[in-house]
């Protein structure tokens, strides 16, 4: 890539689904003048303070997410809390983004220049 800047976004005291609506916009590139839909127009994305999200115990367990093996009754159904204990508020805010993108062939290039930490 061109030498893009890398846009941090501090998670710190912030809910999942604010910090998740801002990463998929500058993923997207739609806070750019220069934005074009057919075309990865956005910038990398850096998330800290992951761990310090800023979400209710009753809202983890209103969420879920699905999981498919590709077998035959493959399909698992895993509360937010399952996931946020197995792997972490990263891999939710990365499930958040992610079905907040678009659902087309660029999706899994704007999810590459996604970094999470804690």
């Amino acid at each position: 890539m061109k030498n893009e800047t890398i846009k941090t976004i501090d998670a710190e005291g912030r809910t999942l689904g604010r910090v998740a609506s801002e990463v998929a916009m500058s993923l997207m590139g739609k806070t750019k003048a220069t934005f074009e839909r057919n075309k990865y127009s956005g910038f990398p994305v850096k998330v800290i303070n992951a761990s310090k999200l800023r979400i209710t115990t009753k809202k983890l367990d209103e969420i879920y997410h699905t999981r498919y093996s590709g077998m035959r009754g493959g399909l698992r159904v895993l509360k937010g809390t399952e996931t946020a204990e197995k792997k972490g508020f990263k891999e939710l805010i990365k499930l958040a983004t992610y079905q907040m993108l678009p659902d087309n062939k660029l999706r899994r290039i704007m999810m590459k220049n996604l970094t999470i930490q804690d």
